[in-house]
């Protein structure tokens, strides 16, 4: 039997194992590499969500901010409630009045006095306005609910008595949306050492609150 020339003989000797090389690199890698492609969206899908975030999660607010709130008492309604005081009012410091701003009246005039005040309070949500509005109204008892004031509305009128000068004040908390409006009114008399009526304080604290409340909703909302 004649023997080969070298190069062929190796050729005809390298063949098999070629030919199983690349048996064994087409039954290895074909697979591997359509995990390696399916791990690959994987990871790109995984990191496309922490990038983009789901869109549910973010809550909205109908109001953002806290409006002036000196400019949400007409001027004679200031004066018919508080007689003798300055109807531009006076701002209280908040420490933050994004979320808090409040104004005040007060004066004495004759034997008379006044007080009036009025807050802005602006939470995250319509729920975290509902759970401070329940706290709030949950620890002024004896009072009762004001209908069409807001979404929800409570009035209560409260006496007390200190050296025999008797002082009477009304508070009212409205909640609109994810705000909150809270109207203080009190007044005592020093020369009877009498209150106001319970009518008069209550009806007079009411009526801020719906200029109050009105002045939310014409206001920017965000």
């Amino acid at each position: 039997m004649r023997s080969l020339p070298l190069p062929l003989a190796l050729t005809a000797r390298l063949t098999p194992v070629v030919v199983l090389a690349c048996a064994g690199w087409a039954m290895s890698s074909g697979p591997l590499t359509e995990k390696q492609d399916t791990a690959a969206k994987d990871t790109q899908k995984t990191q496309s969500e922490k990038t983009s975030g789901p869109s549910s999660t973010a809550v909205s607010k109908t109001y953002a901010a806290a409006p002036a709130p000196c400019t949400s008492v007409a001027a004679k309604t200031v004066t018919a409630l508080v007689p003798g005081a300055k109807t531009a009012g006076k701002e209280i410091p908040s420490t933050d009045t994004d979320l808090r701003r409040t104004c005040s009246w007060n004066a004495l005039k004759g034997y008379d006095y006044r007080w009036l005040d009025v807050s802005f309070e602006i939470t995250e949500s319509d729920d975290a306005a509902r759970t401070s509005y329940k706290a709030r109204t949950g620890e002024k008892s004896g009072g009762g609910a004001v209908p069409g004031l807001g979404d929800e509305a409570y009035s209560v009128v409260n006496l007390t008595t200190e050296d025999k000068q008797q002082t009477r004040e009304g508070v009212v908390i409205a909640r609109v949306s994810n705000a909150l409006v809270v109207v203080n009114f009190n007044g005592s008399d020093f020369e009877t050492k009498k209150a106001p009526s319970t009518d008069e304080i209550n009806k007079g604290a009411i009526k801020a609150a719906k200029e109050v409340v009105a002045a939310l909703s014409n206001g920017e909302k965000s």
